[in-house]
C-alpha cells in the first residue's frame, strides 16, 4: 500500500484494512501461551552501491548473477535487471497505465510481478523478460517471495498467502504475530533458509517469520542503515513515503542488499 494515510494508523491491529483480508487462525496467539519476543539480528556493513533515485522500490531479487528490480508508481512502474556490481543491464519492461508495480519474484524461470489494486499478475520469462501470460489476484499486491513449491504474498494485512505458482490459487493462509499480537502492514518479502523476511511499511524494521507458525523470531533493526551507509541525504526529507523497503538475498556471498523506495543508495549487509 502506497498511500501515505496508511502512517496515522497502528501497525499492530486486528480490525480489517482495505484488502479485507485479515483472517486467520494461529493455534498459539488464540491460546494462553505466553510469545517469546523476537530477537534482534544485527548486521555489518559489506558495500555501499549507487540506486536509482528514480526507482520506487517494491521488488527486489537475485537470479542467475543479476539483481532484478521492480518498482512502482502509476506511469513510472517498470521491470528491469542490473549486473552483479548494480550497473543497468538492456532488458527492460515499462508498465502501462493504470498498473500500478508492485512485488517480484523469480520461480521455475519465470519472473512474477504483482500489482497494487489492479488484481493483475504478470508472468514473464526469466531469460527473455517476454510476457507469457497474467494471472489474477482478488486482494491489493504488496510483496512476493517464494518457497520450493509455492510463491508467498503480502497484502499490507497480517496474512501471508502461499499460492500455487501456475494459477494464483491460495493454497494456504498465515497470519502473521509477534508478542503483541498480529503483525499488519507486511510488505516486500524474501525468503531465505526457511525463514521469511519482511519489511514492515513505514517502520525502519524487517522481521524475520516462522512460515510454519506464523511467529516472527527475529528483528532487523534499520533505523541507522543511512548513516553508516553514508548517504548524502535522507529521502524521507524529501518525501513521507521514500521508506524502507526492498530485501535480496545473495547466495555465493551469504549477503543482503537493502534498500528503500527512491533511496540514493542499495546496502549490501551480512547478518550477525
Amino acid at each position: 500500500m502506497k498511500k501515505y494515510t496508511a502512517f496515522i494508523f497502528s501497525l499492530f491491529v486486528f480490525a480489517c484494512n482495505n484488502t479485507n483480508d485479515n483472517s486467520n487462525n494461529n493455534d498459539e496467539i488464540n491460546s494462553n501461551t505466553a510469545i517469546a519476543a523476537p530477537t534482534n539480528l544485527n548486521y555489518t556493513i559489506q558495500k555501499v552501491y549507487t540506486h536509482d533515485t528514480s526507482a520506487y522500490t517494491q521488488g527486489l531479487e537475485w537470479y542467475n548473477n543479476t539483481l532484478i528490480e521492480g518498482t512502482g508508481l502509476r506511469g513510472k512502474s517498470v521491470l528491469y535487471q542490473m549486473d552483479g556490481q548494480l550497473k543497468p543491464l538492456s532488458k527492460k519492461i515499462k508498465l502501462e497505465l493504470p498498473y500500478f508495480g508492485e512485488g517480484i519474484t523469480v520461480f521455475d524461470g519465470k519472473i512474477y510481478q504483482l500489482t497494487w489494486e489492479e488484481h493483475a499478475v504478470f508472468v514473464y520469462d526469466a531469460t527473455t523478460f517476454k510476457k507469457i501470460k497474467t494471472l489474477n489476484w482478488p486482494y491489493e499486491g504488496w510483496g512476493l517471495t517464494h518457497n520450493d513449491t509455492a510463491l508467498i504474498v503480502s497484502t499490507g494485512s497480517n496474512n501471508l498467502y502461499f499460492v500455487n505458482p501456475s494459477d494464483f490459487s491460495i493454497q494456504k493462509t498465515l497470519g502473521v504475530y509477534n508478542e503483541y499480537g498480529y503483525q499488519n502492514m507486511l510488505n516486500e518479502l524474501e525468503y531465505v533458509d526457511g525463514k521469511i523476511f519482511a519489511n514492515i511499511y513505514g517502520q525502519n524494521l524487517i522481521v524475520v517469520i516462522d512460515p510454519l507458525t506464523g511467529r516472527i523470531t527475529n528483528k532487523i533493526d534499520c533505523t541507522n542503515l543511512l548513516i553508516q551507509a553514508k548517504a548524502k541525504y535522507n529521502p524521507l526529507t524529501i518525501d513521507a513515503g521514500f521508506v524502507l523497503n526492498g530485501i535480496a538475498y545473495r547466495k555465493s556471498t551469504d549477503t543482503y542488499f537493502l534498500t528503500g523506495k527512491c533511496w540514493p543508495v542499495v546496502v549490501e549487509v551480512k547478518l550477525n
